[in-house]
């Protein structure tokens, strides 16, 4: 697979994910600050940084394993994302977008792992 991790539309779609993630977690109380912040900001960065660093390795059984790191990662921040909502650090509208946004990145990392290795879906 040729090009540059930069070119990838998932990564830049991970990218887009961790601007907004450190937008929104920017208002979090302090208290939060070592805890759901920081978790938040850690997943959304391991997103991008393993999309990045498996379009760096040779083989593609290499880069589908670190893709299976940033879809694992991605999971973690989906859920930090539901659980910033609860005690409303996120508005409902801000949680909905960056769901969203998640969800994006999420199909993307599917559709270029089963690209990788040769599936293809059937139309129903």
């Amino acid at each position: 697979m040729g090009g540059n991790y930069e070119d990838l539309e998932v990564w830049q779609a991970a990218m887009d994910l961790a601007v907004q993630i450190y937008a929104a977690s920017k208002c979090f109380p302090a208290d939060e600050r070592y805890g759901l912040t920081n978790q938040l900001r850690r997943a959304a960065i391991s997103v991008a940084s393993n999309i990045a660093e498996g379009k760096g390795k040779i083989s593609d059984k290499e880069l589908l394993q670190f893709l299976g790191h940033a879809r694992g990662s991605l999971c973690e921040l989906q859920t930090q994302i539901r659980l910033a909502g609860l005690p409303a650090y996120v508005d409902g509208s801000k949680a909905s977008d960056l769901t969203q946004r998640a969800n994006r990145v999420g199909c993307l990392l599917n559709g270029l792992m089963r690209s990788i290795r040769g599936e293809h879906k059937v139309p129903g």
